[in-house]
């Protein structure tokens, strides 16, 4: 009996007809079969049940792949369409805050009489928003491309905040990132960009470089891993000014930075891991070709106006305490510092960092304290928040951070400054105190 059902099956199947005609050609055979007396009825019986079987096997099969064909057709059509919406990842943030600042000697208020210049003070007591979207795409596994929109009261390098003012005006939106970043896959932990893109550099302190800013030109940054040690750097070529010295169109008539980092991350023992590091910022093209002074980079307290940056920096993270425990530090030296006016050394050019990160009762806390000499840093490009934004100033940052919920949190920051240039009445260590109260939310 199961050669005769397999001989049956066999021939059948092998005369490559369609399903619905193989059926009618079977079912005939066995009919002819069951008359001539070949197969009994019980047999007959149950060579029909599985030639059923087979045929609704076929179907099935068959339904699948046609299936299977119309979902591929289907998904060509959605990527050629709108398939880079499955590569785009949206980014954003929202922040709300309330911020106080308060400069020693500074006017509380405009006094001007009557037909007289604006001569209000330095000090605030606003409510400001930042809200920042980005659309962050991987064009192919080699190429991402990211924009990024923010808010902000104008261009400001350093903030993205706007103030809640102009009876209800609509509020601008600027160009905050724009970039592109190529990874070769045969060169993992390479990335290369053009743009205006984020800070390539590790910064762990804030001292040389506020965090809202986003430099523009070519970048490329390296990571690899050995074991537990990690290997890290970068390098830079940023366009400030095109043509500052108004004497050409050629590159070096161009204001620039170069840029120049390199790294290492590794355990020191069980409990404690250390990141050290150096970087050279050097400034280039701002006016020496034409023999004057350039005063672009004069901004917040500076005298110089010649920078190249030497930086140093570390950090420690210790595990295995009742408490994390993060202490971390830099220095800040500008090897260039020339005073503008006199062509002779401006000192004041060092500056220096050290804090200290934990987390108690779910409450992040950091401090920090710092001393930033008039010429040691750029004043365009030192912390905005720190001594309301301006150099020659030293003192203390308390921040504490809770999180209510997945990526919403408060966080309140407390500033405690002195500074020699922050208030346009006392040029003799004036007080400057800034406090602000954020509710953040991230997606």
């Amino acid at each position: 009996m199961k050669t005769l059902q397999a001989t049956l099956i066999g021939a059948i199947l092998a005369t490559g007809a369609n399903v619905s005609a193989a059926s009618g050609v079977d079912a005939k055979l066995l009919d002819i079969l069951l008359t001539n007396g070949s197969i009994s009825a019980a047999q007959h019986a149950e060579l029909t049940a599985d030639l059923a079987r087979e045929t609704r096997a076929e179907q099935r099969a068959q339904k699948k792949a046609d299936r299977e064909k119309l979902d591929k057709k289907e998904f060509t059509a959605y990527q050629q369409t709108a398939g880079w919406a499955a590569t785009t990842a949206l980014r954003g943030d929202m922040r709300a805050r309330h911020e106080a600042i308060d400069i020693e000697d500074e006017p509380k208020f405009d006094t001007r009489p009557p037909g007289a210049s604006a001569a209000s003070g330095r000090d605030r007591n606003r409510q400001r928003f930042r809200a920042r979207l980005g659309a962050f795409t991987q064009v192919n596994p080699e190429v991402e491309v990211g924009i990024q929109l923010a808010s902000g009261n104008s261009p400001d390098r350093r903030s993205t905040n706007q103030d809640l003012d102009t009876y209800f005006d609509k509020k601008p939106v600027w160009l905050d990132l724009a970039y592109i970043d190529y990874h070769p896959v045969d060169v993992p932990g390479l990335k290369v960009f053009a743009g205006k893109m984020k800070q390539p550099w590790m910064a762990l302190g804030d001292v040389a470089w506020d965090g809202d800013i986003n430099p523009e030109g070519f970048a490329a940054t390296y990571q690899r891993k050995y074991g537990t040690t990690t290997l890290f750097g970068s390098a830079g070529y940023f366009i400030l000014k095109d043509n500052v010295d108004g004497e050409g169109v050629q590159w070096k008539n161009d204001m620039r930075l170069h840029s120049l980092q390199g790294g290492v991350a590794f355990d020191a023992g069980d409990r404690i891991r250390l990141t050290l590091g150096a970087s050279l910022y050097d400034y280039r093209g701002d006016g020496e070709e034409a023999g004057e002074p350039a005063i672009a980079l004069i901004a917040n307290g500076n005298t110089t106006d010649e920078f190249t940056l030497y930086e140093g920096f570390g950090q420690m993270d210790v595990v295995g305490l009742p408490v994390p425990l993060t202490l971390y530090g830099q220095y800040v030296v500008n090897a260039d510092a020339v005073d503008f006016k006199t062509f002779t050394d401006a000192d004041q050019d060092t500056a220096w960092l050290i804090g200290a990160r934990t987390n108690l009762a779910g409450i992040a806390f950091d401090y920090t304290y710092r001393e930033v000499e008039r010429n040691a840093v750029v004043g365009y490009f030192t912390d905005s928040d720190f001594a309301s934004g301006f150099v020659g100033s030293r003192g203390h940052k308390i921040k504490a951070q809770y999180d209510f919920l997945k990526n919403f949190n408060l966080t309140v920051s407390w500033f405690l400054a002195e500074s020699d240039a922050a208030s346009r009445y006392n040029r003799d260590d004036a007080g400057v105190e800034t406090v602000t109260i954020d509710l953040n939310a991230r997606f």
